[in-house]
């Protein structure tokens, strides 16, 4: 339930054309879905006003299927991102046969580890925000994401903000929150 359904149910009520005891079963059986393995949080849109989201990890991809699934049936819209990997600026070849994808996109979510300067490359070809997330993984003297930490922080493209060491659950949140933007 989002906020924009909560208003009309109780809009409903309000009108007449609810009962109380009917509104009031929806809302108990609303804050959580327990699928048994995952807990669908059918509140967060009253709450943030972002419907809920899935988190990928550790669940499998019929998992995930059924999550959006279920999310579907209850009148959310699912967002589908393009996944680029292994795109990293050491095979810049590589990253520039999606120069197209890039270019298209709403918002991006750069993920890089190293001295990660994938995020001001992406900042410098495309033309929405770039999500930088630093990630702790990786050899030589990374520091644990510190290395790619400063220098996202240290951008010289435009767009380019950056969230914590291996914080792409936010930065995705973020990205989701970016894309309904007038919506």
């Amino acid at each position: 339930m989002d906020q924009k359904e909560l208003k009309r149910l109780l809009n409903d009520v309000a009108a007449g054309r609810t009962d109380v005891d009917t509104a009031v079963m929806k809302l108990r059986l609303e804050p959580f879905e327990d699928l048994g393995f995952a807990k669908i949080d059918r509140h967060r849109g009253i709450r943030s006003g972002t419907d809920e989201v899935i988190y990928g990890e550790g669940k499998t991809p019929d998992q995930i299927v059924r999550i959006a699934e279920r999310l579907h049936k209850d009148g959310r819209k699912t967002v589908i991102i393009t996944r680029i990997y292994d795109v990293g600026v050491a095979g810049i070849h590589r990253f520039l046969a999606h120069a197209e994808d890039i270019m298209n996109a709403r918002v991006i979510v750069a993920v890089a580890g190293m001295e990660g300067a994938l995020a001001s490359v992406i900042g410098g070809l495309a033309d929405c925000p770039v999500i930088a997330v630093p990630t702790s993984v990786g050899y030589g003297a990374s520091f644990g994401g510190l290395s790619a930490l400063l220098s996202m922080l240290n951008s010289c493209a435009s767009g380019v903000s950056v969230v914590n060491i291996d914080n792409g659950f936010g930065a995705g949140y973020l990205a989701n929150m970016i894309n309904h933007i007038g919506a």
